[in-house]
């Protein structure tokens, strides 16, 4: 929707649009947001599937971005730069953290898997000790965690890390496809580590 007091000061060149639009939002005007997001949501799209190439992560890092606008916009200000080339970079490093969180989900997969099916032999008592007081601390916080996934997401996870089962022990065991039994454990994965870096935020 065009704001007409916005339209009534480019045309007396009171500034650009794109700035009186960011002055707008910093004075929560909803209708500042809808434009811009109009404006350069699409671009936007564009700059994080570049990063990401998976269209359902695009779509949630441009909501996130737009989030972001709306609750940040005062941190903007005209020596930044244009208001695009700003939410550019807002997109993009949106972006490059998800990407890193996926690679982070994956690694971490990746290495309770490779642990379960091949113990560290050798170790010294006390890093047996510490390791096992690491992984009950883990046992612990996911135990809490667990209610709030979904039913599907939740046994998948609770076969991987409290049953030790690998991801074609867990396919067979459920009777699932191995793909669909990797993309529950990460989507859970993801919901966990998302809700332990908003309570880390809290507290930091």
């Amino acid at each position: 929707m065009k704001n007409p007091v916005l339209d009534i000061e480019v045309a007396h060149g009171n500034g650009t649009e794109d700035e009186l639009l960011m002055e707008a939002l910093v004075q929560r005007d909803p209708d500042a947001l809808e434009e811009l997001y109009q404006r350069y949501g699409p671009v936007l799209r564009g700059v994080v599937l570049r990063v990401l190439h998976d269209e359902t992560d695009a779509e949630d890092v441009l909501q996130e971005t737009f989030l972001q606008l709306w609750s940040r916009a005062e941190n903007y200000s005209v020596e930044k730069g244009k208001p695009l080339g700003w939410l550019i970079t807002l997109a993009r490093r949106r972006a490059i953290d998800r990407l890193r969180q996926r690679s982070a989900y994956r690694r971490a997969t990746d290495r309770f898997e490779v642990e379960a099916k091949h113990p560290s032999k050798g170790v010294d008592e006390i890093h047996s000790v510490e390791r096992n007081a690491c992984q009950d601390d883990l046992r612990h916080l996911l135990g809490k965690l667990m209610h709030r996934l979904p039913p599907s997401q939740r046994e998948a996870i609770d076969c991987a890390f409290f049953q030790s089962m690998s991801q074609r022990q867990i396919a067979q065991t459920l009777n699932l496809p191995l793909g669909t039994v990797k993309t529950r454990i990460e989507l859970g994965l993801r919901k966990l580590a998302n809700v332990v870096v908003a309570a880390r935020e809290k507290i930091v």
